[in-house]
Protein backbone atom coordinates (compact mmCIF):
# COMPACT_ATOMS: atom_id res chain seq x y z
CA UNK A 1 0.00 0.00 0.00
CA UNK A 2 1.61 3.42 -0.95
CA UNK A 3 2.29 5.95 2.07
CA UNK A 4 1.00 9.02 2.34
CA UNK A 5 2.08 11.75 0.36
CA UNK A 6 4.80 13.61 2.04
CA UNK A 7 3.99 17.70 2.82
CA UNK A 8 6.07 20.64 1.74
CA UNK A 9 8.95 20.63 4.09
CA UNK A 10 9.06 17.12 4.47
CA UNK A 11 11.29 16.07 1.82
CA UNK A 12 10.78 13.59 -1.37
CA UNK A 13 11.10 9.92 -1.53
CA UNK A 14 12.32 8.22 -5.26
CA UNK A 15 13.64 5.04 -6.18
CA UNK A 16 17.32 5.61 -8.56
CA UNK A 17 17.66 3.54 -11.60
CA UNK A 18 20.46 1.09 -10.01
CA UNK A 19 17.72 0.63 -7.51
CA UNK A 20 19.18 2.36 -4.68
CA UNK A 21 15.98 4.76 -2.54
CA UNK A 22 17.25 8.04 -2.31
CA UNK A 23 15.39 10.97 -0.24
CA UNK A 24 15.86 14.69 -1.00
CA UNK A 25 14.98 17.58 1.11
CA UNK A 26 16.57 21.21 1.55
CA UNK A 27 18.92 23.00 3.73
CA UNK A 28 18.71 26.62 3.49
CA UNK A 29 17.17 26.15 -0.42
CA UNK A 30 20.08 23.56 -1.70
CA UNK A 31 19.47 20.17 -2.33
CA UNK A 32 20.86 17.36 0.76
CA UNK A 33 20.19 13.43 0.63
CA UNK A 34 20.34 10.70 2.01
CA UNK A 35 20.15 6.89 0.92
CA UNK A 36 19.07 3.29 2.19
CA UNK A 37 18.66 0.32 0.49
CA UNK A 38 14.51 -0.04 1.44
CA UNK A 39 12.58 3.11 0.85
CA UNK A 40 11.32 2.57 5.02
CA UNK A 41 14.78 2.95 5.86
CA UNK A 42 15.21 5.90 3.70
CA UNK A 43 12.22 7.06 5.26
CA UNK A 44 13.84 6.78 8.70
CA UNK A 45 16.75 8.80 7.83
CA UNK A 46 14.81 11.63 6.04
CA UNK A 47 13.01 12.37 9.06
CA UNK A 48 15.75 12.34 11.23
CA UNK A 49 17.82 14.72 8.74
CA UNK A 50 14.74 16.92 8.76
CA UNK A 51 14.81 16.84 12.51
CA UNK A 52 17.77 17.71 12.48
CA UNK A 53 17.69 20.46 10.60
CA UNK A 54 15.07 22.09 12.16
CA UNK A 55 16.99 22.18 15.45
CA UNK A 56 19.59 23.78 13.81
CA UNK A 57 21.91 20.62 13.68
CA UNK A 58 22.68 20.62 10.08
CA UNK A 59 26.09 22.66 8.74
CA UNK A 60 25.85 23.86 5.45
CA UNK A 61 29.26 22.25 3.69
CA UNK A 62 29.03 25.11 1.21
CA UNK A 63 31.01 27.40 3.69
CA UNK A 64 33.30 24.45 5.59
CA UNK A 65 37.07 24.35 3.76
CA UNK A 66 38.38 21.03 4.28
CA UNK A 67 40.70 21.89 6.85
CA UNK A 68 37.62 23.52 9.41
CA UNK A 69 36.02 20.04 8.61
CA UNK A 70 39.14 18.30 9.58
CA UNK A 71 39.10 19.78 12.91
CA UNK A 72 35.57 19.19 13.52
CA UNK A 73 35.95 15.62 13.03
CA UNK A 74 38.88 15.49 14.90
CA UNK A 75 37.21 16.63 17.37
CA UNK A 76 34.72 14.38 17.05
CA UNK A 77 36.55 11.25 17.34
CA UNK A 78 38.65 12.19 20.02
CA UNK A 79 36.23 10.32 22.48
CA UNK A 80 35.72 6.93 20.10
CA UNK A 81 39.10 6.16 18.86
CA UNK A 82 42.25 5.62 21.10
CA UNK A 83 44.70 8.63 21.67
CA UNK A 84 47.43 7.25 19.63
CA UNK A 85 45.33 7.16 16.29
CA UNK A 86 43.66 10.04 17.01
CA UNK A 87 46.91 11.63 17.15
CA UNK A 88 48.14 10.64 14.20
CA UNK A 89 45.71 11.55 12.08
CA UNK A 90 45.81 15.21 13.40
CA UNK A 91 49.69 15.07 12.90
CA UNK A 92 49.10 13.82 9.04
CA UNK A 93 46.12 16.38 8.57
CA UNK A 94 48.35 19.02 10.18
CA UNK A 95 51.78 18.52 8.40
CA UNK A 96 50.14 16.78 5.27
CA UNK A 97 46.60 17.45 4.35
CA UNK A 98 46.17 20.86 5.55
CA UNK A 99 48.82 22.97 4.01
CA UNK A 100 47.73 21.82 0.40
CA UNK A 101 44.15 20.84 0.51
CA UNK A 102 42.87 22.89 3.90
CA UNK A 103 42.06 25.73 1.92
CA UNK A 104 39.25 23.96 -0.28
CA UNK A 105 36.03 23.94 0.03
CA UNK A 106 34.85 20.35 1.43
CA UNK A 107 31.80 20.65 -1.06
CA UNK A 108 34.82 21.24 -4.28
CA UNK A 109 36.72 18.52 -3.45
CA UNK A 110 37.51 16.20 -6.61
CA UNK A 111 39.12 13.02 -7.29
CA UNK A 112 41.50 14.19 -9.12
CA UNK A 113 42.59 17.18 -6.87
CA UNK A 114 42.96 14.49 -4.14
CA UNK A 115 44.62 11.81 -6.65
CA UNK A 116 47.46 15.04 -7.93
CA UNK A 117 47.98 15.79 -3.79
CA UNK A 118 49.16 12.14 -3.61
CA UNK A 119 51.57 12.39 -6.73
CA UNK A 120 53.23 15.62 -5.02
CA UNK A 121 53.44 13.77 -1.88
CA UNK A 122 55.12 10.94 -3.76
CA UNK A 123 57.49 13.57 -5.49
CA UNK A 124 58.54 15.56 -2.15
CA UNK A 125 59.74 12.21 -1.32
CA UNK A 126 57.46 10.69 1.33
CA UNK A 127 57.64 7.05 1.21
CA UNK A 128 54.37 5.32 -0.49
CA UNK A 129 53.64 3.63 3.31
CA UNK A 130 53.20 7.55 4.03
CA UNK A 131 51.10 8.29 1.23
CA UNK A 132 48.41 5.80 2.08
CA UNK A 133 48.13 6.61 5.73
CA UNK A 134 47.06 10.00 4.24
CA UNK A 135 44.75 8.52 2.02
CA UNK A 136 43.43 6.51 5.15
CA UNK A 137 42.85 9.53 7.11
CA UNK A 138 41.65 11.61 4.70
CA UNK A 139 38.77 8.74 3.41
CA UNK A 140 38.08 8.19 7.05
CA UNK A 141 37.35 11.65 7.79
CA UNK A 142 35.23 12.06 4.42
CA UNK A 143 33.15 8.53 4.77
CA UNK A 144 31.79 10.75 8.51
CA UNK A 145 31.19 13.50 6.25
CA UNK A 146 28.91 11.86 3.91
CA UNK A 147 27.19 10.23 6.83
CA UNK A 148 26.60 13.50 8.57
CA UNK A 149 25.13 14.34 5.52
CA UNK A 150 27.46 17.38 4.59
CA UNK A 151 28.73 15.72 0.88
CA UNK A 152 27.06 13.19 -0.92
CA UNK A 153 29.92 11.04 -2.26
CA UNK A 154 33.32 10.27 -0.37
CA UNK A 155 35.68 11.14 -3.20
CA UNK A 156 38.96 9.22 -2.10
CA UNK A 157 36.57 5.91 -2.95
CA UNK A 158 37.57 7.07 -6.63
CA UNK A 159 40.79 7.37 -5.54
CA UNK A 160 43.96 5.44 -6.07
CA UNK A 161 46.84 5.11 -3.48
CA UNK A 162 49.74 4.23 -4.23
CA UNK A 163 51.30 0.94 -3.61
CA UNK A 164 53.09 0.30 -0.85
CA UNK A 165 56.35 -2.34 -2.41
CA UNK A 166 56.39 -5.53 -0.02
CA UNK A 167 59.48 -5.87 1.77
CA UNK A 168 60.41 -9.50 2.58
CA UNK A 169 60.94 -10.45 6.02
CA UNK A 170 64.29 -11.31 7.46
CA UNK A 171 64.01 -13.07 10.90
CA UNK A 172 66.96 -14.11 12.87
CA UNK A 173 67.15 -17.86 13.26
CA UNK A 174 67.21 -19.71 16.69
CA UNK A 175 71.29 -19.28 17.15
CA UNK A 176 71.35 -15.65 15.69
CA UNK A 177 68.23 -15.38 18.82
CA UNK A 178 70.51 -17.50 20.95
CA UNK A 179 73.55 -15.24 20.62
CA UNK A 180 71.07 -12.11 21.29
CA UNK A 181 69.58 -13.10 24.37
CA UNK A 182 73.54 -14.13 25.78
CA UNK A 183 75.21 -11.05 24.71
CA UNK A 184 72.20 -9.76 26.95
CA UNK A 185 72.71 -11.15 30.02
CA UNK A 186 74.17 -9.17 32.43
CA UNK A 187 72.66 -5.94 31.38
CA UNK A 188 69.71 -3.66 33.21
CA UNK A 189 67.17 -5.05 30.37
CA UNK A 190 68.20 -8.83 30.37
CA UNK A 191 64.49 -9.29 31.18
CA UNK A 192 63.32 -6.97 28.46
CA UNK A 193 65.23 -9.32 25.96
CA UNK A 194 64.00 -12.75 26.97
CA UNK A 195 60.62 -11.33 27.62
CA UNK A 196 59.89 -10.10 23.98
CA UNK A 197 62.42 -13.23 22.38
CA UNK A 198 59.89 -15.57 23.85
CA UNK A 199 56.33 -13.85 23.69
CA UNK A 200 56.71 -12.00 20.78
CA UNK A 201 55.18 -8.82 22.07
CA UNK A 202 54.94 -5.43 20.44
CA UNK A 203 58.00 -3.20 21.77
CA UNK A 204 55.05 -0.92 23.29
CA UNK A 205 53.11 -3.58 24.83
CA UNK A 206 56.55 -4.77 26.56
CA UNK A 207 57.11 -1.21 28.07
CA UNK A 208 53.78 -0.53 29.36
CA UNK A 209 54.16 -3.80 31.27
CA UNK A 210 53.09 -3.11 35.15
CA UNK A 211 54.59 -5.83 37.83
CA UNK A 212 50.59 -6.20 38.93
CA UNK A 213 50.12 -7.65 35.34
CA UNK A 214 52.29 -10.35 35.64
CA UNK A 215 51.73 -13.59 37.95
CA UNK A 216 54.90 -15.41 37.92
CA UNK A 217 53.94 -18.40 40.26
CA UNK A 218 50.92 -19.04 37.37
CA UNK A 219 53.66 -17.96 34.30
CA UNK A 220 51.03 -15.69 32.97
CA UNK A 221 51.16 -12.17 31.73
CA UNK A 222 48.50 -9.73 30.86
CA UNK A 223 48.46 -7.30 28.10
CA UNK A 224 46.40 -4.68 28.86
CA UNK A 225 48.39 -1.31 27.67
CA UNK A 226 50.66 0.06 25.00
CA UNK A 227 53.29 2.80 25.12
CA UNK A 228 53.43 5.40 22.27
CA UNK A 229 55.82 8.67 22.79
CA UNK A 230 55.89 8.22 26.21
CA UNK A 231 52.19 8.41 26.96
CA UNK A 232 50.37 4.71 27.95
CA UNK A 233 47.46 4.33 26.65
CA UNK A 234 45.12 1.24 25.99
CA UNK A 235 45.50 -1.66 22.68
CA UNK A 236 43.95 -0.22 19.58
CA UNK A 237 42.34 -3.84 19.46
CA UNK A 238 40.05 -6.08 21.50
CA UNK A 239 42.44 -9.12 20.75
CA UNK A 240 45.42 -6.84 21.45
CA UNK A 241 44.23 -7.27 24.92
CA UNK A 242 44.97 -10.74 25.61
CA UNK A 243 46.99 -13.21 28.50
CA UNK A 244 50.35 -14.73 27.33
CA UNK A 245 51.75 -17.98 28.83
CA UNK A 246 55.30 -17.30 29.76
CA UNK A 247 57.91 -19.43 29.31
CA UNK A 248 60.26 -20.35 31.99
CA UNK A 249 63.22 -18.96 30.35
CA UNK A 250 61.17 -15.42 30.67
CA UNK A 251 59.87 -16.58 34.53
CA UNK A 252 63.57 -16.73 35.65
CA UNK A 253 64.85 -13.66 34.19
CA UNK A 254 61.67 -11.74 35.65
CA UNK A 255 62.44 -13.11 39.08
CA UNK A 256 66.02 -11.76 38.79
CA UNK A 257 64.67 -8.26 37.26
CA UNK A 258 64.91 -5.57 39.66
CA UNK A 259 62.02 -3.98 40.75
CA UNK A 260 62.01 -0.35 40.71
CA UNK A 261 58.46 1.24 39.85
CA UNK A 262 55.43 0.20 39.13
CA UNK A 263 56.40 -0.56 35.41
CA UNK A 264 58.63 -3.13 35.17
CA UNK A 265 60.87 -1.54 32.32
CA UNK A 266 61.31 1.91 33.54
CA UNK A 267 63.25 4.90 33.70
CA UNK A 268 65.38 6.23 36.86
CA UNK A 269 62.01 8.46 37.71
CA UNK A 270 59.95 5.52 37.23
CA UNK A 271 58.35 5.97 33.34
CA UNK A 272 58.22 3.41 31.10
CA UNK A 273 61.64 3.41 28.73
CA UNK A 274 61.51 5.56 25.39
CA UNK A 275 61.52 3.43 22.69
CA UNK A 276 63.78 5.91 20.79
CA UNK A 277 66.58 6.07 23.79
CA UNK A 278 65.98 2.08 23.49
CA UNK A 279 67.24 1.92 20.54
CA UNK A 280 69.68 4.08 20.33
CA UNK A 281 71.50 3.02 23.48
CA UNK A 282 70.80 -0.04 24.39
CA UNK A 283 69.90 -1.91 21.02
CA UNK A 284 72.13 -1.15 18.48
CA UNK A 285 75.19 -1.88 21.17
CA UNK A 286 73.26 -5.27 21.82
CA UNK A 287 73.39 -6.20 18.00
CA UNK A 288 77.26 -5.37 18.02
CA UNK A 289 77.87 -7.57 21.47
CA UNK A 290 75.84 -10.31 19.61
CA UNK A 291 77.57 -9.75 16.08
CA UNK A 292 74.29 -9.46 14.31
CA UNK A 293 73.30 -7.40 11.73
CA UNK A 294 73.21 -3.26 12.41
CA UNK A 295 69.97 -3.34 10.29
CA UNK A 296 67.98 -5.73 12.58
CA UNK A 297 64.77 -3.30 13.75
CA UNK A 298 63.57 -3.97 17.03
CA UNK A 299 60.36 -5.57 15.43
CA UNK A 300 62.53 -7.73 14.26
CA UNK A 301 62.55 -10.21 17.22
CA UNK A 302 58.50 -10.46 17.32
CA UNK A 303 59.01 -11.45 13.77
CA UNK A 304 61.38 -14.11 14.84
CA UNK A 305 59.91 -15.22 17.53
CA UNK A 306 56.54 -15.86 15.52
CA UNK A 307 58.60 -17.69 12.94
CA UNK A 308 60.14 -19.89 14.93
CA UNK A 309 57.12 -20.84 16.31
CA UNK A 310 55.12 -21.90 13.21
CA UNK A 311 58.60 -23.27 12.35
CA UNK A 312 58.20 -25.66 15.29
CA UNK A 313 55.06 -26.41 14.71
CA UNK A 314 53.10 -24.71 16.83
CA UNK A 315 49.24 -24.27 15.25
CA UNK A 316 48.71 -20.90 13.59
CA UNK A 317 46.12 -19.82 15.71
CA UNK A 318 47.96 -20.28 19.15
CA UNK A 319 50.84 -17.84 17.69
CA UNK A 320 48.00 -15.59 16.10
CA UNK A 321 46.85 -15.24 19.73
CA UNK A 322 50.41 -14.35 21.03
CA UNK A 323 50.63 -11.97 18.72
CA UNK A 324 47.43 -10.10 19.53
CA UNK A 325 46.57 -10.10 15.78
CA UNK A 326 42.96 -9.88 15.37
CA UNK A 327 42.48 -12.70 13.11
CA UNK A 328 44.25 -15.43 11.99
CA UNK A 329 44.31 -14.36 8.57
CA UNK A 330 46.88 -11.43 9.47
CA UNK A 331 48.96 -14.06 10.47
CA UNK A 332 48.88 -16.72 7.50
CA UNK A 333 49.52 -13.10 5.50
CA UNK A 334 52.67 -12.23 7.49
CA UNK A 335 54.70 -15.28 7.95
CA UNK A 336 53.50 -16.86 4.70
CA UNK A 337 57.30 -17.78 4.12
CA UNK A 338 57.26 -20.23 7.13
CA UNK A 339 53.92 -22.30 5.69
CA UNK A 340 55.87 -24.21 2.73
CA UNK A 341 58.66 -25.62 4.70
CA UNK A 342 56.10 -26.39 7.38
CA UNK A 343 53.88 -28.68 4.44
CA UNK A 344 57.40 -31.33 4.71
CA UNK A 345 55.99 -31.98 7.81
CA UNK A 346 52.60 -32.46 7.37
CA UNK A 347 52.96 -34.74 4.91
CA UNK A 348 55.61 -36.80 7.19
CA UNK A 349 52.88 -36.56 10.08
CA UNK A 350 50.74 -38.57 7.82
CA UNK A 351 53.08 -41.34 6.20
CA UNK A 352 53.05 -41.42 10.65
CA UNK A 353 49.41 -41.46 11.18
CA UNK A 354 48.65 -43.84 8.86
CA UNK A 355 51.78 -46.46 8.87
CA UNK A 356 54.03 -45.02 6.16
CA UNK A 357 57.69 -43.79 6.55
CA UNK A 358 57.93 -42.31 10.11
CA UNK A 359 58.81 -39.09 9.99
CA UNK A 360 62.11 -37.75 10.35
CA UNK A 361 62.41 -34.41 12.41
CA UNK A 362 65.01 -31.55 11.33
CA UNK A 363 66.33 -29.65 14.53
CA UNK A 364 64.86 -26.33 12.74
CA UNK A 365 61.10 -27.64 12.38
CA UNK A 366 59.25 -30.06 14.50
CA UNK A 367 55.68 -31.45 13.92
CA UNK A 368 52.95 -31.99 16.45
CA UNK A 369 53.73 -32.87 20.29
CA UNK A 370 57.23 -32.06 21.57
CA UNK A 371 58.57 -29.73 18.31
CA UNK A 372 58.09 -26.54 20.32
CA UNK A 373 61.90 -27.64 21.86
CA UNK A 374 64.81 -26.67 20.06
CA UNK A 375 67.84 -27.00 22.14
CA UNK A 376 69.59 -23.76 23.79
CA UNK A 377 67.82 -21.21 26.31
CA UNK A 378 64.89 -20.86 23.63
CA UNK A 379 63.98 -24.62 23.50
CA UNK A 380 63.91 -24.80 27.65
CA UNK A 381 60.41 -25.76 28.26
CA UNK A 382 57.61 -23.67 28.28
Amino acid sequence: MAGRRRGRGEGSIYRRKDGRWVGQYEVNGKRRYVYGKTRKDVAGNLTKAIAERDAGLVFDAQNFSLADYLDLWLDSVSGTLAPNTVRRHEELARLHIGPVLGRVKLSKLDPLRVQAFYRSKLAEGLSAATVVKIHSTLSKSLKQAVRWGLIPLNVCASVTPPRVPRTEIEPLDARQMEALLEAAKGTDLHALWVLLATTGLRIGEALALRWDDLDLDARTMRVNRTVFRGEVSQPKTKSSRRTVKLSRLAVGALRQHHRAARFVFCTASGNPINVSNLRNRSWKRLLERADLPSATRLHDIRHSTATLLLSRGVPVKVVSEMLGHADVSITLSIYAHVLPDMQDGAADAMDDALGGTAPTQRRDQGVGRGAFAPTGPLGRSA
